[in-house]
C-alpha cells in the first residue's frame, strides 16, 4: 500500500490522563511501516453523550503510513488495551480511546470501521486539535475542517499546558520519533 496521512483522536479521562495521552503519542511513534508526523496540543472537554463522568482530555495524532485503515485500527486498539481500556457504558469514562479520523482522502465503511469518522464534523474535541495540525484539512464527503467549527461553539474546549512542561511534570521523556 502508498503511504498514507492518518488523523488518530485520542482521548482519555481517567488514571492521569495527559499522562495516558503523552504515552499513547509515545506507541503511536512506534507503529510499523507509520511515522509520527505531528501531534496537537491537549486539550480540556466534558464529555459528549453520558455526562456523568469527568472531563476528558482530548488531542489529535498526524501519521504517514503504509498500513491499510483495518490495519491501523486494529494497532489502535491494541494500544487501547495495552492501556486497560474497558467497554462498559456507551461513551463512557475510558483509559484511552484512540479512533481513525481520517485516512487520505478515502472513505471507508466496513464492520467497525467508518473513515471518515461519522462524528468528527460536530465535535470541537476532534475539530480543535485537527485544525490546529492541518489548517486546511478537509474530512471528505463535508469539505473543510474549519467550516465546521462554529456548529461546534457551544462545546466548551480548552488548552492545557504545553507538552513539554506535561513530560517534565509527569516524569515521562521517552523518544518519540
Amino acid at each position: 500500500m502508498s503511504e498514507q496521512r492518518a488523523f488518530v483522536g485520542l482521548g482519555s479521562n481517567l488514571r492521569s490522563p495527559e499522562r495516558q495521552i503523552l504515552l499513547a503519542f509515545d506507541e503511536l511513534a512506534r507503529l510499523p511501516e507509520s511515522r509520527l508526523a505531528g501531534r496537537s496540543s491537549l486539550y480540556k472537554t466534558a464529555p459528549v453523550g453520558y455526562a456523568d463522568q469527568p472531563d476528558f482530555v482530548n488531542a489529535v495524532a498526524e501519521l504517514w503510513t503504509r498500513l491499510s485503515a483495518r490495519s491501523l485500527l486494529d494497532a489502535l486498539l491494541e494500544i487501547e488495551q495495552r492501556h486497560g481500556r474497558v467497554r462498559e457504558i456507551p461513551n463512557g469514562p475510558r483509559t484511552l480511546d484512540l479512533d481513525v479520523l481520517l485516512f487520505g482522502d478515502h472513505q471507508v465503511r466496513s464492520e467497525g470501521l467508518h473513515v471518515p469518522h461519522p462524528r468528527a464534523h460536530e465535535r470541537a474535541f476532534v475539530l480543535h486539535p485537527l485544525i490546529e495540525l492541518a489548517p486546511d484539512v478537509a474530512i471528505p464527503g463535508r469539505g473543510p475542517a474549519k467550516d465546521w467549527l462554529a456548529q461546534c461553539a457551544d462545546q466548551p474546549i480548552s488548552r492545557i499546558a504545553e507538552e513539554s512542561t506535561l513530560r517534565r511534570a509527569l516524569g515521562t521523556f521517552a523518544e518519540t520519533s
